[in-house]
């Protein structure tokens, strides 16, 4: 199943931006630790560029994610020209705030404070952390912070006193999700709003891929007997392990899924990461297919 999303009210907002852009000195784009090159939205991307911006590439919940490839990511960020880059978790963000805005200072050095505030546009796909970084920077609560994707839908100027300006921006994903694959690992990871995709199908898919992937993670967590067995056998079998069994002895397959993705979603399964850098980029949709069903079946 090609999962899609695209709210109408993004539309709006990819018109603000593009606005604003042009009134700001530089971006920081919040982007989930787990998946940097999936959340990373090339709408953005082709926005900042035109404008020539420098990027503050902030890789959130990275408390959630494998160390090791996190470190990778970074490297992969640094050598990005006009490119700074720094990693987030739940535990220091109102720690690490300073070095958010040290960092922004350094990208654009010629805004010196005072009558030359740092402009900063903050962005980011939905439900990234982008509202409790805006509230950690702030040191107050100003922006909406909920576990569902799609909470802020307008812009709003918030000036810092340590001399800069950001620009909060509504929570974007591009018109079309052009990789399967790339669709089913942000819904699994809560970026697409929950009326657009099938919490059985992404849970079926997360299963084949983190047997792959982790295969210790949900053998130990699902009580799992033989792990090459495909995605759908998995899931049957971690739903019972879970308890989720009704009449019949049949399965509870919408509370199995809910409970693994929120397993996930919760860093139950531990720290993962879902890409690398150098993985392959986003394929059209008829090859992702197949894709999707060699990573279910390896």
């Amino acid at each position: 199943m090609a999962i899609q999303w695209f709210p109408g009210h993004m539309n709006k907002a990819k018109k603000q931006i593009a606005e604003t852009m042009a009134k700001v000195d530089m971006v920081i784009e919040v982007l989930d630790a787990r998946l940097p090159r999936i959340t990373t939205n090339p709408l953005i991307h082709d926005l900042r560029m035109h404008r020539q911006r420098p990027s503050l590439k902030v890789l959130n919940k990275a408390d959630l994610a494998d160390p090791k490839v996190t470190a990778l990511w970074v490297q992969h960020f640094k050598s990005q020209p006009n490119t700074a880059v720094i990693t987030l978790d739940e535990a220091g963000k109102a720690r690490d705030t300073g070095k958010v805005l040290a960092l922004c200072r350094e990208l654009v050095p010629n805004r010196t404070g005072g009558e030359k505030p740092v402009r900063a546009m903050i962005l980011g796909v939905p439900n990234v952390g982008k509202s409790t970084l805006i509230n950690a920077l702030a040191k107050r609560k100003l922006a909406k912070v909920a576990d569902t994707p799609g909470v802020t839908q307008s812009q709003q100027r918030i000036e810092l006193p340590e001399g800069t300006i950001l620009v909060d921006t509504p929570g974007m994903m591009w018109p079309k999700i052009a990789s399967n694959n790339d669709g089913y690992k942000l819904a699994l990871s809560g970026t697409i709003g929950r009326n657009a995709f099938d919490a059985e199908d992404v849970a079926w898919y997360a299963m084949g891929w983190l047997a792959l992937h982790y295969p210790d993670v949900i053998k130990t967590r699902y009580r799992l007997p033989d792990m090459s067995e495909p995605g759908d056998v998995l899931f049957e079998q971690a739903a019972r392990a879970l308890g989720c069994v009704i009449g019949g002895n049949r399965i509870d397959a919408q509370k199995a899924a809910e409970r693994i993705l929120t397993d996930f979603r919760a860093g139950t399964l531990g720290r993962i990461s879902l890409e690398r850098p150098g993985d392959a980029l986003d394929l059209p949709l008829d090859e992702a297919e197949d894709d999707d069903q060699a990573e279910t079946d390896a």
